[in-house]
């Protein structure tokens, strides 16, 4: 079952990612309807793309649950692993190539992208194939995803005039 597992957590970067670069227009698509600012990205910050890699893990987490709950351990916690290595990855990388060479560059920005839902998902598998967790666990996992859904939603609207929140035009949250 771990190659299945494998494969369900392989394709989730392809998914993740496809659906992530779509989330990347999906407001401006919406004539910048500011519901959908929620889950897509409203303008360039670095924020704005952990938005868009947790939102689909999220959206693909709930339809793998359905195929491996019953072969799986930890599936909460490897989800919650999942969606707070994406941004964590994001900044690191991020931060460090811009700090080292003064600019950012779109096709590197992309490729970080894809390399830290890459390391969300083998995160994941990780956490799916490994022994049961303890049960408290799950609860932590749940608190910890609401915590992440609910600081996208909020910071949207009104973040933090912070250098993580600001777009490269000056703008934090939606323009």
């Amino acid at each position: 079952m771990n190659k299945s597992v494998l494969k369900w957590e392989l394709t989730g970067i392809a998914v993740i990612s496809v659906l992530g670069a779509a989330l990347h227009f999906v407001f401006d698509w919406s004539g910048q309807w500011e519901p959908v600012g929620v889950i897509a990205a409203v303008n360039e910050s670095v924020w704005e793309h952990f938005k868009i890699g947790f939102w689909p893990a999220l959206f693909y987490a709930v339809i793998e649950y359905g195929f491996l709950k019953n072969f799986v351990n930890n599936f909460l916690i490897a989800k919650t692993a999942c969606v707070y290595v994406i941004p964590i990855t994001i900044a690191i990388i991020f931060y460090s190539y811009t700090a080292v060479i003064g600019q950012e560059i779109l096709i590197v920005d992309i490729l970080i992208f894809v390399i830290a839902i890459a390391l969300g998902q083998l995160t994941s598998y990780k956490l799916l194939t490994s022994r049961q967790l303890p049960r408290w666990f799950i609860g932590l996992g749940v608190f910890l995803i609401i915590i992440l859904a609910i600081a996208f939603g909020v910071f949207t609207f009104y973040p933090p005039h912070l250098p993580l929140f600001l777009d490269a035009t000056g703008v934090y949250g939606i323009p």
